[in-house]
């Protein structure tokens, strides 16, 4: 199997909700939106976030009500170039309906991070981290920029 993730699919309680929210509130294009089932977006060049109806979502891997359909244990992270902007767009989750988790503030990775919670609990970092890029290649680079 090769190192990569096309598509992060994520069981959504409410989503009617998570739609108003990523498309409404923070300006979001969808890719395939099928009312009642699920909405995709395009994050990346060949990576898809789908927010599923978590009914659906468990029928679909025939797990019945065993799987708890809550997200959790993990974050989704979006990187800006500045601790200004995580601020701005903090403030834009807030507005579309979010809960801040952690308000914007320095991280021990060395740069500047806060987290919000979607309507369905999904959480996601907003972060300025001055040692991470993408290479020309789009390789992800971590560490220090060398001249």
């Amino acid at each position: 199997m090769e190192q990569r993730v096309h598509f992060i699919t994520v069981a959504t309680l409410d989503l009617d909700a998570a739609r108003r929210f990523y498309v409404e509130g923070l300006g979001w294009t969808p890719t395939l939106d099928v009312p009642d089932e699920i909405v995709f977006f395009q994050l990346a060049p060949g990576v898809v976030l789908g927010l599923f109806d978590a009914d659906a979502f468990l029928a679909d891997i025939d797990a019945g009500s065993a799987l708890a359909a809550a997200p959790s244990g993990f974050t989704l992270s979006h990187n800006v170039d500045s601790p200004e902007e995580v601020d701005r767009v903090l403030g834009q989750a807030l507005d579309a309906g979010a809960r801040i988790v952690k308000s914007g503030r320095q991280a021990a990775f060395g740069g500047y991070h806060g987290i919000f919670a979607d309507p369905n609990e999904v959480l996601w970092e907003v972060a300025h981290n001055p040692g991470w890029r993408v290479a020309d290649d789009g390789t992800v680079v971590l560490g220090p920029v060398e001249e």
